[in-house]
């Protein structure tokens, strides 16, 4: 199955920053694309695809402007839909009946406040808890469950930098001669 996310309603001076974290947390969970809706933000997105130059994988993102059509577009092609929210199924309840279909996933994280129709056209709506919280611990949470834990053995082929896990001290190994100043 592959996963890809929908980040709805991005605002480059507002959400920059926490929109960069639901990419690299989408990247590190496994999913393998981000589309943005909202305003487009090219600096943004060389951002991210600098992440994945350095760091490697095929992690892609993308801007779509229309994410309604986006969303039918991507169900009219065999895909499921999972909007992650408070108000929807327990996430510990929804996973286990996600993971028996292998079609690929649309996983929608809200920006401000998001509208009526998503809510609609979601295969499921998915509660990662009933508090307040952010889209990218929202994000996190779901896709450890999705994935069963199998993201902390995924392999990014290709990147100049790899951490080297250590309990004490930062390890990271240079694949390629690389400039330090982006360290």
């Amino acid at each position: 199955m592959n996963i890809s996310v929908l980040r709805l309603d991005h605002r480059r001076r507002r959400d920059a920053r926490i929109t960069t974290h639901v990419c690299l947390t989408a990247r590190a969970f496994g999913a393998s694309e981000v589309i943005l809706s909202g305003e487009r933000d090219k600096k943004l997105m060389e951002n991210v695809e600098d992440v994945r130059e350095r760091w490697g994988g095929s992690f892609k993102i993308s801007y779509q402007k229309n994410w309604d059509n986006f969303i039918e577009e991507w169900q009219k092609n065999g895909g499921e839909v999972i909007h992650l929210t408070m108000y929807g199924t327990p996430v510990q309840e929804a996973v286990p009946q996600i993971q028996k279909s292998s079609k690929d996933k649309l996983v929608v994280v809200g920006g401000s406040r998001v509208p009526t129709p998503v809510y609609k056209a979601a295969d499921w709506n998915v509660s990662v808890t009933t508090q307040p919280h952010s889209e990218v611990s929202s994000l996190g949470v779901f896709l450890h469950m999705l994935m069963d834990g199998k993201e902390f053995e995924l392999e990014f082929e290709g990147g100049k930098l790899e951490v080297v896990p250590s309990a004490e001290g930062k390890q990271i190994i240079t694949h390629e001669e690389f400039d330090d100043q982006k360290l």
